[in-house]
């Protein structure tokens, strides 16, 4: 919804949906593995030449393992859960925020039994995602904090 045909206001619900934005598949199925999550567009504009999304996965979901030429302002509203960014797993929360680089391998997962839910900035023109490559993802392992990462929450064939 670009700005010039999005309300001027749009009410916010209990159940983290908001009136007049549309709930989404989060890609198209079989374009990428990720597994329970969807996404809201609540700011597509392009005179500021930015989107705000919604994204929530459900217990035990995650987004894609992905990198891209564009960077991601990240802020974490409901739930806990894990981010994998480049060689780092840090523990997430409502209100953390991440800043996501262009070029770096991330992905976010929902651990704790609950939803994780996030608003992501990006801008309005980006590029496509980039998946791992086996070589991509051995040299991930190398680090034993991101293997466990990779281990504990997916196959490799998921990641492929």
């Amino acid at each position: 919804m670009d700005s010039e045909t999005a309300p001027l206001f749009r009410a916010a619900r209990d159940d983290f949906r908001w009136d007049a934005v549309a709930h989404q598949p989060y890609k198209q199925d079989g374009s990428a593995p990720f597994k329970d999550i969807s996404r809201q567009v609540l700011f597509h504009d392009e005179a500021l030449a930015c989107e705000l999304r919604y994204f929530e996965m459900d217990t035990d979901g995650y987004s894609t393992l992905e990198r891209h030429g564009h960077a991601h302002a990240v802020m974490i509203l409901r739930g806990h859960g894990e981010c994998l960014l480049g060689q780092e797993v840090r523990a997430v929360k409502p209100r953390d925020l991440i800043t996501i680089p262009a070029w770096t391998w991330h992905q976010f997962r929902a651990t704790s039994g609950e939803p994780l839910g996030f608003m992501c900035m990006v801008n309005t023109e980006r590029d496509r995602p980039q998946l791992p490559t086996e070589t991509d993802l051995s040299s991930m392992r190398r680090n034993p904090i991101v293997a466990r990462f990779l281990d504990l929450h997916s196959s490799v064939g998921e990641l492929r």
